[in-house]
């Protein structure tokens, strides 16, 4: 086990898994406190389990909107996706530099999100009549459509170094 507080303090996230572990350490150990030991290190565990959830959902919903930006031809909604994105991007900068061990899970996360953005995007646009609803079903999106630094960082479909 690591420093504790420093860590809380640093990347939340691998402390909830040092504390999860230290709990259950003392409990094999036998350590004679009345405590629920391994029911409290599943809740410090779930706590970390919450920040992933938290950093899947904000990625989905940046690709679902690059998608739409890359796909849509109505000019309306975009200024909204493109919104939704740098607010989406801010959320994951500030979740990363609270849990710099979360980084390890971006590229995971895209591709374990790629298809659902791909369905959803599909489907919004095909509510509202778009043609880019059709090119976007007939795709085939690779498990790296998007780069980690073009769903973190400042780019938007049709700049260079684009999909």
């Amino acid at each position: 086990m690591v420093d504790a507080l420093p860590l809380y303090d640093q990347d939340f996230l691998a402390w909830t898994q040092d504390q999860a572990a230290a709990l259950r350490d003392a409990a094999r150990l036998g350590a004679n406190m009345p405590l629920d030991w391994e029911n409290l290190a599943e809740e410090i565990e779930s706590l970390g389990k919450s920040l992933r959830r938290e950093l899947r959902s904000r990625i989905g919903v940046i690709l679902e909107h690059l998608l739409k930006l890359e796909h849509s031809t109505s000019q309306e909604p975009r200024a909204g996706w493109m919104e939704t994105v740098d607010r989406e991007r801010s959320e994951i900068e500030l979740l990363l530099e609270q849990n710099p061990s979360l980084r390890r899970e971006v590229g995971e996360i895209i591709t374990k999100e790629m298809p659902r953005a791909v369905r959803f995007a599909r489907r919004n646009l095909e509510r509202h009549g778009e043609t880019g609803a059709t090119r976007l079903a007939s795709a085939q999106y690779a498990e790296d459509q998007y780069a980690e630094d073009q769903i973190l960082g400042d780019w938007w479909p049709g700049q260079d170094g684009g999909a």
